[in-house]
């Protein structure tokens, strides 16, 4: 992993190496240009289309309804392989599954796949790595290799669908961006991702835009640019902390973007969209669990957006040689009662996969 990057922060993430193009990355009119470019007939396109949505195929020799010299063809100029399993590990009585992946410059990600009775969620990453610094997170603490490209986001949503429907007999309901990176420092590609996570067959993988939530550690003018794309996703704000003090050093972004400017952010989009935004809030001993904190959260949350938002209280999944621990169960449940007592709707989070390293980035960390 590269060093963790100091503010100003850097949004262009160095490169590796680029990825080759594939069929993921291309938006109608690009498909529409590659197939003509391999002097191929326009239905092939959506035929193609069909082929990685709908069947989530990937594999071009595969597509047994094209014709044999052609798939070689397809295979070569827009299905590359991108992701490689490296290490795919189950707890919690099979229903989380944690997978480690290969790109093919080497950098390595995580996706985590987590089946509940009425809905199976997709954790995925869309950084190599995470350049926001934040001490307590084990991304965070490897710093930031590379953005991942729009195929590769889409790459580890197809083969959790894949896995759902293969050996489940289920389909994939939910997307949340809270794997390794900041999806908001990596908007054109995480845009185009969502695009195409969302759109019906044969242009996208057909999940609810309200089935979508993007996370984000409070880059406050890229969550005012994704609620006016209007697209009816979920907004995740990664707080942490109410007051500045204890965030400038708990989400260095912070420094740039801070608790106001990131609540009056995340007003704008609840105001644009209609959507209930999600205050992201990992409980830490002794450092953010104070009961005058959860007075002052909900304060400020219940100022700023009203009904408009709910808090997911985050009991820490602590990382190999951290200082940082969760809190008691007792100060867990006192901080919420605090924040429901000042008329926000607050509840805590399931935690799933800490018996094997679930917390994002300490896969990649370990091999």
């Amino acid at each position: 992993m590269g060093e963790t990057m100091k503010l100003p922060l850097v949004f262009d993430a160095p490169t590796r190496g680029k990825p080759p193009r594939h069929f993921a990355d291309l938006d109608d009119d690009a498909r529409s240009a590659a197939i003509t470019e391999l002097g191929l007939p326009a239905f092939r396109g959506k035929q193609l289309a069909n082929h990685y949505f709908g069947r989530l195929t990937a594999d071009a020799h595969a597509m047994t309804d094209l014709p044999a010299a052609m798939r070689e063809q397809v295979a070569g100029a827009l299905f590359p392989p991108l992701l490689k399993v490296v290490r795919a590990i189950e707890c919690d009585g099979a229903q989380t599954r944690k997978t480690l992946w290969r790109a093919v410059d080497g950098t390595t990600i995580e996706s985590v796949l987590m089946r509940y009775p009425n809905r199976s969620t997709l954790c995925l990453s869309s950084q190599a790595g995470c350049g926001m610094a934040c001490p307590f997170c084990a991304t965070g603490q490897g710093g930031l290799t590379r953005n991942l490209s729009t195929a590769e986001i889409l790459e580890q949503v197809r083969a959790a669908a894949a896995v759902m429907r293969d050996q489940h007999d289920g389909r994939l309901s939910n997307i949340v961006f809270m794997g390794m990176g900041e999806p908001l420092a990596n908007y054109n590609r995480v845009l185009a991702a969502v695009k195409r996570i969302i759109a019906p067959p044969p242009h996208g993988f057909g999940i609810s835009a309200r089935s979508v939530t993007v996370s984000t550690v409070g880059v406050a003018p890229a969550i005012r640019k994704l609620a006016d794309e209007r697209l009816g996703v979920t907004l995740a704000l990664s707080l942490h902390a109410p007051d500045d003090e204890l965030r400038d050093t708990l989400v260095p972004v912070n420094n740039r973007w801070n608790v106001g400017e990131a609540l009056d952010a995340a007003r704008y989009y609840a105001d644009v969209t209609g959507r209930r935004v999600s205050i992201e809030y990992a409980l830490i001993r002794d450092v953010n669990d104070q009961p005058w904190r959860g007075d002052l959260l909900g304060k400020k949350l219940h100022g700023a957006l009203g009904p408009l938002v709910h808090v997911n209280v985050i009991p820490l999944n602590p990382t190999p040689g951290s200082e940082w621990d969760a809190s008691p169960k007792p100060v867990e449940r006192e901080f919420v009662k605090r924040v429901r007592e000042r008329g926000v709707s607050c509840t805590v989070r399931d935690t799933r996969g800490r018996e094997i390293a679930a917390a994002c980035g300490q896969l990649a960390a370990e091999g």
